[in-house]
């Protein structure tokens, strides 16, 4: 153990001092900080008092030890002088006769003063680090068993988790970060980042390639060495993926950007070939997948074939027999129950998802989503006699699950059902902070689920939802297809859609506001590529600034304060930008907006975190899933406090209390990276949300990002008002510009699970065999026109000729196809 310590030893040496703990005035229960007062018995820097404060991360501490810290003092502006340790030590003797003492000591029960002669004159004066490395080293020293083993123990009795801190300490983790690692590795800590301490990249959230590159430097790790090239591949697929919401890229890609992540520390020039050879074993461990010159992540990999393997087999589970008289029935008792009158295309979505196993439901907004979910809950209720009365499944799970990627888009499905909604997140029990696996969520219980938003639902959050699924469930899949694919990699509704075996239904009449709205008539033709004539005209719900990039914090300013005089509050107007840098991104018009709504004031709390500052009374948002408080990703609230300095005993807290709806959650300092102003936010952040004013700033500067679907998504946030500032210019070009749709295999693995179910397994079920077969097919490209048309039709010629009975059954093919001039005479 004490050999690894000396691996991570710094080069420099700091101040430092040597004593004993006395007490520990507080300790973080959620990291291993600590402030300790500490008796001084040496120490290289003036120091005049018997003791001193002293702040860091520490393991379990005991007053009958002397300790060496390593540190610098610091003045801080409250509490005074105080010594910052960065590494800490039990303080072992090193020389002869030092060493001899402490072997000989009561703790070593048996081991007089010959005996520790004679261990340190074999082993030398690093005898403690070498017998913690190897135990063994004893083996060559005449010593009775139970000398051995008291030495042995008691050595190792101080190598616990207050040894493995003080490692990650040496290696420069915080105390957050350090808690992390523990938590992942335990007792095996500094085991496994001495085998390999690129680990710490895959492994730990928050440790980069380059944090972990620094580690293996101070361990002396080649710049070539496989351990480093495996690391730096396996980074650089995520970044690629991540940054293009692919599930796969190709090797030159990878190679190049692998190469440059290598290089770039100057550590040593890492060749080509050195990263080929090494994507080639990844491949022939199944660490990395090759098919067809695609280059896959093996969790996305995975993933998409699971996919399909999951909804072959919910779609082809038995079904039960459902009258048709009977479900027309239930469906017009509904229509006259919620005084809804429905059109043909809702009807038929209402009765495919009471007939089929899986359904897909899309449209823009204002065609009425929400009252078809609505209608297909309660004809669902109705035909199954399920009660929809909350109060009689206290003790028995609700029949109905409603879900949704973000907290503000559950609130909002089950605000329009009056029924409860949960994120997908809470639904499986995920932690917010861990990646779906195939381990770590819970299955489901229920009769019918409705997913919302799944334009918003990534490749490995869908697996884990698919594979939760009881067999015997419903499952209503509901979307916008036009809108923002997920922020990580796939593209999963757009790839179902495609796939016509999945029953589907697209709504294209308007109807919420469609009498008085302009605002929902602008994003349809935003999605259909053109602008109406009128853009730049003041309407009631919309309007047109024309401004540059310059001018928009001014324009900005301007509506703030005149909307804040119609009685519009910070939490009714929403500013979306598409980009964080610049005059007119996130972060600028963040401060901008909290100068004119929450400027500071005598006596207002306030602290600074990270270039931010956060204010009683401001909006924030939250950035992760945080299940135990009830609060997730996307959701907004209001700092109702801001809490500094000392308390009782001189424990010092950090917090702030903010208010999310009714639910006040606090955050110590280590949870501020949860959360950031939310005066204005970004496009992606606000998917799933609506705000009564919506301010969209769109200039030429933000040209890489104008995108239709980013600036559709943009305009459907908006319920009442809505305000474009900048040029008329930049949205011709979004508008234009249809971006590109990302490369996934999901649609050739749903056609392969599909034709080949009964003869061949997935190549998931055959661990021997490369999946070529699969990648070999040619899956022809559908378009959502194609599949997506809600009247009767033949296939079109691109589409794939797959006859289903669903498919006549839902009128989208005439059963007689082909069969003109035929009688049953012919057969």
């Amino acid at each position: 153990m004490a050999a690894e310590m000396d691996l991570f030893k710094t080069p420099t040496e700091p101040s430092f001092f040597v004593g004993q703990v006395q007490s520990e005035i507080f300790t973080s229960p959620d990291s291993f900080y600590k402030v300790l007062i500490v008796s001084v018995e040496e120490a290289n820097f003036d120091w005049n008092e018997t003791e001193i404060t002293v702040t860091g991360s520490f393991g379990d501490l005991s007053d009958d030890r002397t300790y060496h810290f390593e540190g610098q003092l610091v003045d801080h502006p409250r509490y005074g002088r105080q010594f910052q340790a960065q590494s800490y030590h039990i303080n072992q003797p090193t020389s002869r006769d030092g060493l001899i003492d402490f072997l000989s000591g009561k703790q070593f029960s048996g081991v007089g003063k010959k005996t520790a002669e004679k261990i340190v004159d074999t082993l030398g004066t690093d005898a403690i680090a070498k017998i913690n490395r190897d135990p063994h080293v004893l083996d060559s020293i005449t010593l009775r068993h139970g000398v051995k083993q008291s030495i042995i123990e008691n050595l190792q009795a101080s190598q616990g988790m207050d040894q493995i801190i003080i490692g990650l300490n040496d290696l420069g983790f915080g105390s957050n970060l350090s808690s992390t690692i523990f938590d992942k590795y335990g007792d095996e800590t500094l085991h496994v980042i001495r085998e390999n301490p690129y680990k710490l990249a895959q492994d730990i959230d928050g440790i980069s390639f380059k944090r972990a590159d620094q580690v293996a430097n101070q361990m002396k790790i080649a710049p070539d060495d496989p351990r480093r090239i495996t690391a730096a591949i396996f980074q650089s697929l995520d970044d690629l993926t991540m940054a293009t919401g692919d599930t796969y890229t190709s090797s030159q890609p990878l190679l190049s950007q692998t190469a440059r992540l290598l290089n770039e520390s100057g550590a040593g020039q890492v060749g080509v070939n050195a990263i080929s050879d090494q994507i080639v074993a990844l491949e022939k461990k199944d660490a990395i997948n090759y098919e067809d010159q695609r280059i896959y992540p093996a969790s996305l990999y995975k993933a998409e074939w699971q996919i399909a393997d999951h909804l072959h087999r919910l779609m082809n589970a038995p079904e039960e027999e459902l009258d048709q008289k009977m479900v027309d029935q239930t469906v017009d008792k509904v229509s006259v129950q919620t005084g809804i009158k429905y059109d043909p295309v809702q009807e038929r979505a209402i009765k495919m998802a009471l007939k089929h196993k899986v359904m897909l439901l899309t449209g823009g907004p204002g065609t009425g989503k929400t009252t078809i979910i609505k209608g297909i809950v309660a004809a669902y209720a109705r035909l199954h006699q399920i009660s929809l009365d909350l109060d009689e499944y206290k003790d028995n799970a609700f029949p109905v699950l409603l879900a949704a990627p973000t907290g503000r888009a559950a609130k909002r499905m089950s605000e329009a059902t009056d029924l409860p909604a949960s994120t997908i997140h809470r639904m499986l029990g995920l932690n917010g902070r861990e990646l779906p696996t195939d381990m770590n969520a819970r299955d489901i219980k229920g009769a019918l689920l409705i997913i919302d938003e799944m334009s918003m639902v990534d490749t490995l959050l869908f697996k884990t939802l698919v594979q939760a699924i009881p067999t015997a469930m419903h499952v209503v899949l509901v979307g916008d297809k036009d809108q923002l694919p997920s922020v990580s990699p796939g593209q999963v509704f757009h790839d179902l859609l495609s796939f016509p075996e999945i029953p589907r239904v697209e709504l294209t009449n308007i109807h919420r506001q469609a009498a008085d709205s302009t605002i929902i008539p602008l994003a349809h033709a935003i999605k259909e590529g053109h602008l109406p004539a009128d853009l730049t005209n003041r309407l009631p719900d919309r309007s047109f600034i024309k401004c540059h990039a310059p001018q928009v914090p001014s324009i900005i300013n301007q509506i703030i304060t005149l909307s804040a005089k119609r009685g519009y509050t910070a939490a009714d107007v929403q500013i979306l930008a598409p980009m964080y840098r610049g005059q007119a991104g996130v972060d600028n018009l963040n401060q901008l907006a909290q100068q004119s709504y929450n400027p500071p004031a005598k006596g207002k709390q306030e602290v600074a975190f990270r270039g931010q500052i956060f204010r009683v009374g401001d909006k924030v948002l939250q950035l992760v899933n945080s299940p135990e408080n009830n609060v997730f990703n996307g959701d907004i609230g209001q700092i109702t406090a801001v809490e500094t300095g000392a308390k009782k005993g001189g424990k010092r807290t950090d917090t702030i209390t903010i208010d999310f709806d009714g639910n006040e959650v606090n955050y110590g300092r280590q949870e501020w990276t949860q959360i950031r102003l939310a005066y204005c936010i970004s496009i992606h952040k606000a998917q799933g949300s609506q705000f009564k004013m919506v301010l969209l700033p769109l200039v030429r500067q933000f040209s890489r990002m104008l995108q239709r679907n980013l600036v559709y998504t943009a305009v459907t946030r908006a319920a009442e008002k809505l305000v474009l500032i900048g040029e008329p210019a930049a949205l011709v070009t979004a508008t234009q510009h249809t971006g590109e749709n990302r490369q996934t295999s999901l649609p050739q693995r749903l056609v392969t699970v599909w034709q080949r179910h009964d003869q061949l397994k997935s190549p998931l079920d055959k661990p021997i065999a490369r999946p070529q077969h699969a990648a070999s097919q040619v899956v022809p490209q559908i378009k959502s026109t194609d599949v997506l048309e809600p009247v009767a039709q033949s296939p079109a010629p691109d589409q794939p000729a797959i006859l289903t009975a669903a498919m006549i059954e839902d009128q989208q093919i005439d059963p007689m196809i082909g069969m003109a001039g035929l009688t049953p005479d012919n057969c």
